[in-house]
Parts: structure tokens; sequence; C-alpha cells
């Protein structure tokens, strides 16, 4: 038995090392350290509420759009508030644009370069995959980021720039598109479908989503050989990629785009153990654990709204920055895999009762999410009424909390605020890393990412690590 960290990763948002236990030539357990603090939370105590739209979005540079937007419906539910219809429509549309262009940056830039590498050059694929997706060189990045920055230009007309906006209010959007705007935005989308129709997926994007099953999926990909996404889906064929970081699936989805009293996306809690059904979400079962968080200890468990985050390096325990989130006591996995298990896709129903969670279901879910959300965008802009307000005014209360809960293109992603005499008492933010990323609870039980490593062939002296290199990916 031997011990080995590995890491730092690159091609990951943020900090990350991993420590594993090898016995007999696989992982047999595993401690995933964030080893960055933050500590937005303590920045803001004090702060005047509305002063929170100003630091949050700085806490993420790859989704401070939905920093923004979590960080505005927490306010907006302190202050007892909707936003306005076309405030919705809007804001959904900015947070489409960040969650679609990291799904995209994902895919192409994070996850398939690992395929190009030597480790793979003995495969029937490597010499379609090596030219096309090696990392920095290969042609699909330029293609890929030319289509992106072209997408981005949404963010552009909608919210002045990305990131860090301050477009997004507790009461809609101060954006106020006119209908040459409008105009723009659909032609952005329609020349972005193209790029996506032609290099993604080589399909509409209507056939893509109308995909039913596993059996369907493999059919698709083997009948559409020159897209991109075909190629990860024969490749993963291949390599057994759905035996790979396979656990139980147990989802949450805090819904996403709301629009009226509906959300494109619901919220739920999804799990296999209770077979195809999903279960109402109720935020205050959300506990968040620091017995193994470099974290001064005032409670063992506390939901956000009671919680604390002061540092202390020098915990016994602790082996991570990251908290311990539980729902209900429950290990949850967040992402496209939970969004897109809980809108009730009837492909990711059967992928899921077949595979539960793993390295190839949650790829399909990044990608086919994009598929499903580039239509729903088009529609958004055909919504907006250009001669109604976009956003509506309110006064904050001295003393009030409010939670804003969202999806960013990780996963669920909660900010809870506590205000008293007109200044922030308390406010505290779970991140969907959090939730993947948790390091063990007060019951030494490990976290998604931590599970999903059990059992993966590394080698006896750790060095094939490229495996463990495709999970993490698959949960960032």
């Amino acid at each position: 038995m031997t011990r080995k960290i590995i890491g730092p990763f690159n091609r990951v948002e943020g900090d990350l090392e991993v420590e594993v236990e090898i016995t007999e030539g696989k992982v047999s357990k595993a401690w995933v350290n964030s080893p960055l603090y933050r500590g937005f939370e303590q920045i803001m105590q004090g702060k005047p509420p509305l002063d929170a739209l100003v630091y949050t979005p700085r806490i993420c540079g790859i989704c401070s759009v939905a920093q923004s937007l979590a960080s505005a419906n927490a306010l907006a539910d302190a202050q007892g508030i909707r936003p306005e219809l076309n405030g919705q429509l809007v804001s959904n549309l900015i947070l489409a644009c960040e969650n679609v262009a990291d799904h995209l940056t994902h895919f192409y830039l994070f996850f398939m370069p690992d395929f190009a590498r030597d480790t793979y050059q003995n495969k029937h694929w490597y010499k379609h995959v090596e030219p096309r997706f090696k990392a920095q060189i290969g042609s699909a990045a330029n293609t890929m980021l030319k289509a992106r920055a072209e997408f981005m230009h949404i963010t552009g007309i909608l919210a002045g720039k990305w990131p860090h906006t301050l477009s997004i209010q507790p009461g809609g959007t101060t954006t106020s598109p006119s209908a040459s705007d409008r105009v723009k935005l659909l032609a952005i989308l329609t020349s972005f479908r193209q790029f996506l129709e032609q290099n993604l997926f080589g399909d509409s994007l209507e056939t893509v989503t109308q995909l039913e099953s596993e059996e369907e999926l493999r059919y698709w990909a083997r009948t559409h050989t020159q897209s991109d996404f075909s190629q990860f889906l024969l490749l993963a064929e291949d390599l057994k990629l759905d035996q790979l970081g396979k656990i139980k699936a147990h989802f949450m989805s805090y819904g996403a785009y709301q629009f009226e009293d509906n959300s494109f996306f619901p919220s739920g809690i999804f799990s296999s153990k209770q077979g195809t059904e999903v279960a109402p979400l109720n935020s205050s079962l959300i506990l968040e654990d620091i017995s193994h968080s470099w974290m001064l200890a005032q409670n063992n468990t506390a939901h956000p709204f009671d919680g604390s985050t002061l540092p202390d390096s020098n915990q016994d325990n602790g082996y991570s920055w990251c908290k311990a989130p539980r729902y209900d006591g429950h290990i949850i996995e967040v992402g496209a895999i939970a969004r897109q298990t809980i809108s009730g896709s009837k492909l990711f129903k059967d992928l899921v009762f077949t595979g539960q969670s793993n390295v190839y279901n949650r790829i399909v879910a990044r990608v086919i999410e994009i598929a499903r959300l580039v239509p729903e965008m088009e529609q958004w802009c055909k919504q907006i009424n250009i001669s109604e307000p976009f956003c509506k005014q309110a006064s904050m209360p001295d003393n009030a909390q409010g939670q804003g809960l969202i999806e960013a293109a990780r996963g669920s992603l909660g900010h809870w605020i506590r205000i008293e005499d007109g200044k922030i008492l308390n406010y505290q933010i779970i991140a969907p890393t959090t939730w993947n990323f948790s390091p063990r609870d007060k019951d030494s039980t490990p976290g998604a990412l931590e599970q999903a490593l059990l059992n993966t062939p590394i080698g006896k002296d750790g060095k094939d690590s490229v495996s463990i290199q495709h999970i993490v990916r698959s949960l960032i």
C-alpha cells in the first residue's frame, strides 16, 4: 500500500490536489483538497447589502454571471420582490450564455485534450482525435474559440461586459435591449447554431435533443462519425468510460432559467434508490459540516443562514478549505447530469438507470445541455417585450434574510444573506465545487469525487494517473 499526491491539476477552474492510497494498483482511498482559501464570506460582513453585487462576481473567473444572479436572487428574497418578466428573460439569456460557453470550453479545452496524449497513441481512433484535440495546437480549439467569442457578444449586448457585470439586479436587469438589439441577438444565436450543427454535432440540435435512450445515442454516434461529439462517444465506448468514476446517482438541482412561475430546468432531488421519482427540494435540509475542513469549529453542522466561515489551518482533522455540505445527511452530486435527470429527460433516465453516475454520463449531459439551451435562448429573445419594464425598484429592509439558489454550469450554487441594522451580518456561499469536491463529514463519509475515485486503476507506482484526470474533469 502506498500514498501519492496527484496535482496540482491543469485545465481545471481553481486549485485542486488529490491524495490517493493505492492498493494492488487501484485507488483504495482518496482525499480531495481545495488548497486555496478565498474568504469572501468574511469580506462581506458589515457591508451594505447591495455591495454584495460588486463583490460576489469576483468569487469565480468562469462563472461570474452565476454568482451575480445568485446574489441578486438572495437580495430579492430579502426584499420580498420578484424580478420583472423582461428582467427574468434577459437574466436567463446572460446566464445561459455563460453556461453554454462553459460547457463548450470544458469539452474542447479541458476534457478532450486528454485523449490526444501519447498514452492513447495505439488506439485506432487516436489518428483522428490527436490532430483535432491536442492541447493548444489541435484544429478544434481555433474553430471553437472563434465561435465562442462571437457567441459571448450576447453578454456584451445585454450586460455590458463579462466577467463582473453589474447589470443583474434584485428586480431584474438594468439593460433595456431595443428592437435592433433583439435582431442582433437572434443573428448571433443563428451563427452559433450553425457552428454547433456543423462541428460539435454534425446534426440539427432538435434531432440531438430528441434522442431518448442509450441505444439511440450509440446508433446516432455511428451514423455521425465526423462530428466532435460522436468522436467522444466512440472513444468513450472503446475505453469503457461508463465504468469509470462510477457512483450511485444522488442528484440535486436548484432549478434554472425561471420565467413567471416555471423553471426550464426544475428543482428537485433524485436518488436511484427511489426509482425514477423526483422529490421536491427543501432547502432547509441543507447543512454544512466542517469536521474535516480547515475551519474554526463553532458548530459541527449548520444551515448556511447560521453557518460561519472562519479559517483555522491548525484543525487536526482538516485537509481542505472546502466544507462538507450534505442534503438531509446525504452525499450529493450536482451538475448537468443532475439537471438533465431531474428535468425528466428520457435519455438520462435510461443512462442513469443503466450506469448510475459516471464519466461518460457526466460529459454527455454537458454536451446535450448545449443542444437543449440554444433553441430555448432563441425563444427567450423573441419573448422580450421592449415596451415593458426590465427592473423593479424596492427598498432594502434593515433586518431581513434571503437565499438565492441557481444553477451554474457546474451545478447548484447557493447564496444566503442575513441583514441586521442595514448591514450584512452573515453571508454564506455553497458553490458546485463544494458539493462535488466535498471532504469527509463527521461520519467520515467521503464526498462525491472521493467516492468516484475509488477502485480506479492507477498502477502500483501511481504513475498511470490519466484515469484520475478523466474522473476529476468530469466533475469540474
